[in-house]
């Protein structure tokens, strides 16, 4: 994917088109916000205090999620096992062009590039706080069993990626987590809270990022 499919957001972070889907990775209203809110807000910070968590990422996109996660570890001195789940990665010019680290007033770029970088398939050892590894595979080819603390279900809306909001999928998320384990989305449309239910989960509705009312939180019990 080109630099091209680059566009600024309202909270001046880049986002970008995906050419598979034909929709941005993030809201138009802001990628940093929206990844503070629904990921490390309700989700991170939500399982603290805790001296260590795991985290399955669906999916790694822009890398937005696990950079601003691998700066939590570095400043809550936590450690995180991080896997990402992508089958379309962006390239390496597309992430160069990101301007994540700049706005995140990080000194350098190398971080963030870093995992993009980094073999796939591999468990990589970024800082004393932040394993990562990312796979290059569809969702539906991984089995997961009570191995996450948490989930960012980052998936693509219902209407551009349905194939990830079935009961098959959503049931495979909830065998992924722990008990205890959670899982959040922005999306909070009722046929997919439902499906949440009937798998298994307990639902809470919190409020969205700005822009969206509404989003959801999904905890395995």
């Amino acid at each position: 994917m080109s630099p091209n499919n680059i566009f600024i957001t309202e909270d001046g972070s880049h986002s970008m088109l995906s050419k598979e889907h034909g929709v941005s990775y993030h809201s138009k209203h802001g990628a940093i916000q929206e990844t503070q809110h629904v990921f490390i807000n309700a989700a991170f910070h939500h399982k603290l205090p805790a001296t260590s968590l795991s985290i399955l990422d669906i999916g790694f996109g822009t890398g937005l999620n696990a950079y601003m996660t691998f700066l939590e570890t570095k400043k809550m001195q936590i450690v995180v096992n991080y896997t990402a789940i992508e089958a379309y990665p962006i390239s390496l010019d597309a992430a160069r062009a990101l301007n994540y680290s700049t706005l995140l007033k990080q000194n350098s770029p190398d971080d963030f590039l870093k995992l993009h970088e980094l073999d796939w398939e591999k468990k990589h050892p970024i800082s004393d706080f932040f394993i990562f590894t990312k796979n290059k595979k569809r969702l539906e080819s991984l089995d997961f069993n009570n191995q996450f603390d948490l989930i960012y279900f980052d998936a693509f809306a219902p209407n551009s990626q349905p194939e990830l909001w079935q009961e098959n999928i959503l049931r495979k998320m909830f065998e992924a987590l722990k008990v205890g384990g959670v899982l959040t989305t922005y999306c909070a449309k009722g046929v997919v809270k439902r499906t949440f239910k009937k798998v298994g989960f307990a639902i809470e509705a919190i409020p969205g990022p700005p822009g969206k009312r509404e989003m959801t939180r999904a905890i395995k019990i």
